[in-house]
C-alpha cells in the first residue's frame, strides 16, 4: 500500500531491461511511486510538458540518444526548477561528475550502486535537495570545480554573517529546514528566510547549488560532512 504523498519519481534511461529492473525495484518502496519511464532525454521533456503528473525527482542517464542528459537538465530546469535530478551514470570519471554539477544537478551516482543507497539518495533529495555521495564529494574537493577569477574563501566568508554561516553549514550536513529551526531555536520562517539570503548572496540556485559553494570556498570541512 502507498502513502498519501508519495514521491513521485521519473525514470529516463535507453537501456530497456535496467528501466524495467529499476522500475520494478522502486516499486517495493510503499513512499515511492514511479510516474513516468522513459527511453530519451526528448521523450522525458515531452513527459513533463505534458498534462502529466510532475515528478518529484527524475532518475536519468547521462548518454542517451535523441538527447542525452546534460541537454534534458538544461531544459527541465526551465520548465521544473524545483524538481531534483539525479544522474545514474557509467561515467564516474572527475570530469563528468564536476560539468553536472555546475549544471545544477542534484545528485550524481554510479549505476553498480545498490538499491539501498538509491533509496536513500531519492528521499534525501527529496527532504533536503540534494545527495552528495562519496564521488561527489571528493569532485567537489578535488577543485575541479574552481574558475578564475573567483573571490577568496575570506572575501567569501565576509560576505556572509556568522548566523548564514552556520546555517549553511547545517544544510551541507543534510538538515531539512524544520530541523535547522529546531536546533537553532528558529522559527521555520526565519530559517527560510536565512535560506533565500544565501541564494541571493551566492547566485546558487537551489540548495545543492549552496552546497557547492560551501564546498568551493573551503566554508565546510569535505571530512566533517
Amino acid at each position: 500500500m502507498q502513502t498519501d504523498n508519495p514521491i513521485r519519481v521519473a525514470i529516463a534511461d535507453d537501456q530497456l531491461l535496467f528501466r524495467e529492473c529499476l522500475t520494478s525495484n522502486l516499486k517495493n518502496f510503499d513512499n515511492i511511486k514511479v510516474v513516468a519511464e522513459v527511453g530519451t532525454g526528448r521523450e522525458l521533456i515531452e513527459w513533463v510538458t505534458s498534462p502529466n503528473p510532475s515528478p518529484d525527482v527524475v532518475l536519468m542517464d547521462l548518454m542517451m540518444p535523441e538527447m542525452n542528459g546534460l541537454e534534458a537538465t538544461r531544459r527541465l530546469r526551465k520548465c521544473l526548477p524545483d524538481v531534483k535530478i539525479v544522474i545514474l551514470s557509467v561515467h564516474g570519471d572527475e570530469k563528468y561528475v564536476a560539468h553536472m554539477v555546475k549544471h545544477g544537478i542534484n545528485g550524481y551516482m554510479a549505476k553498480n550502486t545498490t538499491l539501498e543507497e538509491l533509496y536513500k539518495a531519492i528521499t534525501t533529495v527529496h527532504q533536503t535537495g540534494f545527495y552528495f555521495n562519496e564521488m561527489v564529494i571528493r569532485v567537489l574537493h578535488s577543485g575541479q570545480l574552481d574558475r578564475k577569477g573567483r573571490a577568496t574563501p575570506f572575501e567569501m566568508t565576509l560576505n556572509l554573517t556568522r548566523r548564514e554561516i552556520e546555517i549553511l553549514e547545517l544544510i551541507c550536513r543534510e538538515y531539512t529546514t524544520p530541523e535547522i529551526a529546531e536546533k537553532l531555536f528558529l522559527s521555520v520562517r526565519t530559517v527560510d528566510g536565512y535560506r533565500n539570503s544565501l541564494l541571493v548572496k551566492t547566485a546558487a540556485k537551489n540548495t545543492a547549488g549552496l552546497v557547492v559553494f560551501a564546498f568551493k570556498n573551503r566554508l565546510v570541512n569535505v571530512l566533517d560532512v
